[in-house]
C-alpha cells in the first residue's frame, strides 16, 4: 500500500484545533473542581465528522472523557492507545502578556494555557485521524483514542475512572503514547536531542501527622506536636537519597555519553562527592552538559516537603500538626522509600499515602520505540532520539493497570532558545505553528508504520505500606 501523506487541510486543522481547544477553559483546580465537558464535546464532533464513533463518558457532572477506536487492518496485532488530557492547570490572566484562554495566533505562534500541556497533542491526534478518513487510510493495528479529564489532579475523574470502570474499551491495547516526549532539546554545538519518555517515577504523596499535648503557649511543653512535626520535616528535607539507576536511566546515560564522547562504566559510577570523585554520578552528569537535565532528577528517589498546617492562635500549642510531602519513587525503589520514611519520621510522627501511583518502565528496544525513533529521524535527519525517565507522571500510570506500557511521544520541532519545560504550567505558554506541523507529520508516520509490538513490562504496585498507614 502506498504511503499516505499529511495534506494541507491537516496542517491547517492542527493549528485551528489547538487554538479552539485553548479557548475552551478547562481549568482543573483540584478536589473535583473542573469541567472538561465542552472540550470533550468539541473533540467528539471532530471525530464524528470524520466517521469515527466517539463515546463521551462522564465520571461526574462535567468531568467528561472521550474514547474511540479506529480498527486496524491486522486483527491479530496488538492495539495501541493514543491518549491526551483535556484539562489544564489554572492561569492568572494578569500575569500573562496574552490572555491565557484567547488561543491567539500571532507571528507564527499559538498562545494560551494548554498550548504545550497538552491541547497541542490533542489537536495533532484529531488532525491526523481526520486526514486518514479523507485518504481512506487504516492503520495496521487498532488505534484507541482517549481524551481524558483530571490528569492535572488525581486522574480519578479521568484515566483512573476509565481504567477502573471501562476497561473493555481498551481491550487488546498493550502500549500507549501520550505527553512529555519527542520535542527538540538543543544541547549545544548543533546537537538536537529528542527525548522520548520510556519511564516514570512513581508518585508517593504523603500526609504526616504529629500529635502532642495541647496547652498554653507560655508553658513548657515537651510534647509539642509542632516541634515534633518540624523536626521530622527537616530530616526529610535534608535527606540525600542514594543512587539508583533504573534500566531507562541506564539507557539514557549510555546513549548520551556516546553522543558526548564520554567514556563511562556505569557499574563503576558511585554516589560520591563529584568534586573529588571522578567516578561519581555528579561528575558524570557535569560532563554530559545541558542534556544532563533529563537525568539529574531521576537517579534517586526524592521527598520534598510542600505543605504545613498547625495551630490557630500564637499563644496556643495545638494538639496536632500535619505536613505533606511530595515523594517520587524510581522503579524498584518502593521498599527503600517506605523504610526510609519510617526512619525519618521517627516514633512521634505517623505517615500515610495521600496519593500513590506506581513507577513505570517501558522497553527501549521494542519495535514501537524503534518506529518512534525512525519517524523523528525521517523528518529531522539530524535528530538524536534519547530515552529518558520522567521525574513526574502522566495518565500512563492509570492505564498501566490494564497492562499498557506507556511512552511519552508528543512530537514537536522547536527552535533554539525555546524553553519547553519552563512552559509546562508556566506563564505565556505557547507553541510555534511550524512545531505543530512537524508534530502531525511525525505522528502520522509513526502511527501508520507501527505494527505488532514486542514483549513489554509495566510498573506494578507493591503491597508494602508505611508506618501509620490507614
Amino acid at each position: 500500500m502506498a504511503e499516505q501523506f499529511v495534506d494541507a487541510q491537516a496542517l491547517d486543522e492542527v493549528v485551528r484545533f489547538t487554538s479552539d481547544l485553548i479557548r475552551i477553559d478547562t481549568t482543573n483546580r483540584g478536589g473535583g473542581d473542573g469541567n472538561e465537558r465542552p472540550a470533550a464535546e468539541y473533540v467528539a464532533r471532530q471525530l464524528a465528522d470524520a466517521g469515527i464513533e466517539p463515546q463521551i463518558l462522564e465520571s461526574a457532572p462535567g468531568r467528561a472523557n472521550v474514547v474511540a477506536r479506529i480498527p486496524g487492518t491486522d486483527p491479530s496485532a496488538d492495539a495501541l492507545l493514543v491518549h491526551g488530557h483535556l484539562d489544564v492547570v489554572p492561569a492568572e490572566a494578569a500575569d500573562w502578556s496574552v490572555h491565557p484562554f484567547s488561543g491567539e495566533i500571532r507571528d507564527g505562534v499559538v498562545w494560551g494555557r494548554g498550548a504545550i500541556d497538552m491541547k497541542n497533542m490533542d489537536a495533532m491526534v484529531l488532525a491526523t485521524v481526520r486526514n486518514w478518513a479523507r485518504a481512506g487510510h487504516r492503520p495496521v493495528r487498532d488505534i484507541v483514542l482517549a481524551f481524558t479529564a483530571d490528569e492535572e489532579d488525581s486522574a480519578d475523574y479521568g484515566s483512573g475512572f476509565l481504567a477502573d470502570k471501562h476497561p473493555e474499551l481498551f481491550e487488546g491495547c498493550t502500549e500507549g503514547i501520550s505527553e512529555s516526549g519527542a520535542y527538540t532539546f538543543h544541547a549545544g554545538d548543533g546537537l538536537r536531542l529528542y527525548p522520548v519518555a520510556a519511564g516514570e517515577r512513581g508518585t508517593a504523596w504523603l500526609k504526616l501527622t504529629a500529635r502532642g499535648r495541647a496547652g498554653h503557649g507560655s508553658k513548657v511543653n515537651a510534647d509539642n506536636a509542632v516541634s515534633r512535626l518540624a523536626a521530622a520535616v527537616a530530616r526529610i528535607g535534608d535527606h540525600r537519597w542514594p543512587l539508583r539507576l533504573s534500566d531507562t536511566v541506564r539507557a539514557a546515560l549510555t546513549e548520551l555519553a556516546a553522543l558526548q564522547g564520554v567514556d563511562v562504566d556505569l557499574d563503576r559510577v558511585t554516589d560520591g562527592d563529584g568534586a573529588t570523585d571522578p567516578d561519581s554520578i555528579d561528575a558524570l552528569l557535569t560532563k554530559l552538559g545541558p542534556a544532563a537535565s533529563f537525568i539529574r532528577s531521576t537517579v534517586r528517589n526524592s521527598s520534598n516537603p510542600t505543605m504545613l498546617q498547625a495551630g490557630y492562635k500564637v499563644n496556643v500549642i495545638p494538639g496536632s500538626a500535619t505536613a505533606h510531602i511530595d515523594g517520587r519513587v524510581l522503579p524498584g525503589g518502593e521498599e527503600e522509600f517506605t523504610t526510609t520514611m519510617d526512619r525519618l519520621t521517627g516514633p512521634d510522627v505517623d505517615w500515610e499515602y495521600h496519593h500513590r501511583e506506581v513507577a513505570l518502565e517501558a522497553p527501549v528496544d521494542s519495535p514501537t520505540f524503534a518506529a518512534m525513533r525512525e519517524s523523528l529521524e525521517h523528518f529531522d535527519p539530524g535528530a538524536h532520539v534519547l530515552p529518558f525517565c520522567m521525574s513526574g507522571g502522566t495518565d500512563a500510570k492509570q492505564f498501566s493497570r490494564l497492562g499498557i506500557a506507556g511512552y511519552g511521544f508528543s512530537p514537536l520541532k522547536l527552535p533554539p532558545g525555546f524553553d519547553y519545560n519552563a512552559l509546562f504550567h508556566g506563564v505565556d505558554e505557547h507553541v510555534p505553528v511550524e512545531a505543530l506541523h512537524f508534530g502531525v507529520e511525525v505522528l502520522d508516520r509513526f502511527l501508520r508504520r507501527t505494527g505488532a509490538p514486542a514483549a513489554h513490562t509495566t510498573g506494578t504496585a507493591t503491597a508494602t505500606t508505611g508506618k501509620g498507614t490507614r
